[in-house]
């Protein structure tokens, strides 16, 4: 193994690698970490290219990211031999209760031959055991070509220790140990764990206190789902689109939609029974013409949702003392959501892990289970720890494979829970896979491609585009979570207003979406209106802001129709390339701006290799490839 231990890890100590993996829903994605720190995170998508990775349903459970995991380890040049904690971000016995106390599971031939019972679907003991099996089918089921990184490991002699963590301690262990935070209140707002649908808790003094959940069928997620279905689109897929409708429309649904949410003490809330399609007519067919009354209950379902999510805000911080805020859950990537509620003032800070969906808990899984096996290997520490946590810590040994753990509080609803000091921070989501220039050029030779070498890739780029081209730019590792943030983008001006258009038609995506601009992050106080000097920054492209007086016209394509935009600020540290290509820019047209959006189509996720970003510009009508240090310019076409 080539990974060298961090330094946390004592002189004697064995590196300790844990791997994280969320499988159970969507958003399939894998992370590894190594004594503490975060050395990869991947999702699969980008290297099956089925968007998401698979859809969440029962069907689909036992499907392993295996090539993100295989991904993770070689980025440690390691195999599984070499891991010694597997976490699993959901808890099947959690999930199960006390039904099938025989350790019996049965399926109904027929869905419509399920009579109500202990289950609330037919297919909900199929997704149990699939679950329940992960460990067996973490070593059975690797794909032939995947295989070298996983031979020579049998599930029931695997030298690692198998967890299964709670679905939403991962999501909150996914905010508060990756924050830039030594204290904070923690919130996550999703569809559904095993039982729960949203969660709080503290973070403080290396310890979580788990402050309480509301549990489904009360979910804010559910209910975005449910209008995003109704709205013609794909759940737990395209609820950024209903986000996107709504600066469209105008909320003359939102008292009807809010008389169906109740928020009650101590953080709880109820969502009564929504009958759409009675309340407001059938639900709207995929493709067809978008009608006013349908903007309209996208931007109700958004002003609901924010108005609920401050309430809940303002309990949390009062419950839990703490004027920071760390947000996980698919719900926290709503960025219009975020910027009303860092606006609010409730808190003074508002962070928002980047892989804030599902795909995130992989990283959650190995963030706790790595914190928490890391004070054990410290004998003083884990004892006083213990007898600290005794009454508030549960953890049963289970007998899957039997090598599996479940870990963390049962309900989720309180517990206290020590951890061993923080050796990471999330400072950038690079974190996927890289490719050399050799890699790449010889790509290149083998498809007999046209291509010239550049000696300075951001001065290069940004003539192309001052010169109005639209560039697909892949440089470094890629991203890990949904948004495209400097390595895997396509990127243009924003000063044509033509451009959002354009973009748009060349994506093949809705006219209506918007796109997002990048700039600097010391150029941000001269083109943008942060809320304050503490909300200075925005790396992962979270939350809104507005365009100062006097800048709308110079950048219209980069703009929300309320002169409002979703913005990225680059870091010279985390990113230096792309930051080199916003000074470029901006010496050449005096706009050190750039339209980012993500390198794909619609319906398909971001490319994730040389050949993905060669096949996607040959495909679209991009007018470059900026490749690593080369650069691919299609020839112009006759007449223009």
């Amino acid at each position: 193994m080539s990974a060298s231990p961090s330094s946390t890890a004592s002189p004697s100590s064995r590196p300790m690698l844990t791997l994280g993996i969320n499988a159970s829903f969507h958003d399939s994605a894998a992370a590894l970490m190594l004594n503490g720190e975060v050395l990869a995170a991947a999702e699969e998508e980008r290297f099956t290219r089925i968007k998401h990775g698979k859809r969440p349903v029962p069907f689909t459970a036992w499907e392993l990211p295996y090539h993100a995991i295989n991904d993770c380890l070689k980025e440690a040049g390691a195999t599984l031999a070499d891991l010694s904690h597997v976490a699993y971000s959901f808890d099947p016995h959690h999930f199960m209760g006390e039904r099938a106390p025989d350790q019996r599971l049965t399926l109904p031939l027929r869905p419509s031959d399920f009579a109500a019972g202990d289950w609330e679907s037919p297919w909900d003991p199929l997704f149990a055991a699939y679950i329940l099996n992960a460990p067996r089918q973490f070593t059975d089921g690797v794909p032939h070509h995947l295989k070298k990184r996983f031979a020579g490991v049998a599930h029931d002699s695997a030298p690692y220790r198998w967890h299964f963590v709670p679905h939403h301690l991962c999501h909150q262990a996914s905010a508060f140990l990756a924050a830039p935070f030594s204290s904070c209140a923690v919130m996550t707002l999703d569809g559904r764990g095993e039982h729960a649908s949203t969660s709080y808790g503290r973070y403080r003094h290396n310890r979580y206190d788990a402050l309480g959940e509301v549990r489904v069928p009360h979910s804010l997620g559910l209910l975005y789902e449910q209008v995003t279905t109704h709205l013609g689109f794909l759940h737990s897929s395209d609820e950024y689109k209903v986000m996107a409708l709504a600066a469209l429309g105008t909320p003359r649904y939102a008292d009807l939609l809010r008389e169906h949410v109740q928020v009650m003490r101590d953080g709880q809330y109820e969502i009564r029974r929504l009958d759409l399609a009675r309340m407001l007519g059938p639900k709207r067919r995929s493709g067809s013409q978008i009608t006013e009354e349908q903007l309209d209950l996208a931007a109700s379902l958004q002003d609901v949702l924010e108005d609920t999510v401050l309430k809940l805000a303002r309990w949390l911080r009062e419950a839990s003392g703490e004027d920071r805020l760390a947000m996980a859950g698919g719900v926290a990537l709503n960025c219009v959501m975020n910027a009303r509620l860092r606006d609010a003032g409730i808190f003074q800070q508002v962070w928002v892990q980047p892989a804030a969906g599902d795909a995130g808990t992989a990283l959650g899984a190995a963030l706790w289970v790595d914190a928490r096996e890391r004070l054990q290997a410290a004998p003083d520490d884990a004892q006083a720890a213990d007898q600290a946590t005794a009454a508030a810590t549960r953890v049963l040994e289970r007998a899957a494979g039997g090598h599996a753990e479940m870990e963390g509080p049962l309900t989720g609803e309180r517990g206290s829970f020590a951890l061993a000091p923080r050796a990471w921070v999330m400072q950038h989501t690079y974190l996927g896979p890289a490719f050399t220039d050799e890699e790449i050029e010889a790509l290149l030779r083998w498809a007999q491609l046209d291509y010239r070498k550049s000696e300075d890739v951001a001065e290069d780029t940004a003539r192309l585009l001052a010169d109005n081209k639209v560039i697909a730019w892949f440089q470094g590792r890629m991203e890990f979570g949904p948004r495209a943030l400097g390595a895997r983008s396509l990127l243009a001006s924003p000063v044509d207003p033509a451009m959002q258009a354009r973009l748009n038609e060349l994506k093949d995506r809705e006219d209506f979406r918007p796109v997002a601009p990048a700039i600097n992050r010391e150029d941000l106080a001269d083109w943008f209106e942060p809320a304050d000097a503490n909300q200075g920054e925005s790396p992962f492209m979270l939350f809104v802001y507005r365009v100062k007086p006097g800048k709308t016209e110079r950048i219209p394509s980069a703009l929300h129709t309320d002169h409002t935009a979703r913005v990225q600020t680059v870091d010279s540290a985390t990113n230096p390339i792309f930051h080199d290509l916003l000074c470029a820019v901006g010496r050449l047209t005096g706009v050190p701006v750039l339209v980012n959006t993500s390198f794909n189509v619609r319906g398909e996720p971001m490319v994730g290799t040389p050949k993905a970003a060669i096949e996607a510009f040959f495909s679209t009508p991009l007018d470059a490839l900026v490749i690593g240090s080369f650069i691919l310019e299609k020839p112009k076409r006759r007449g223009t």
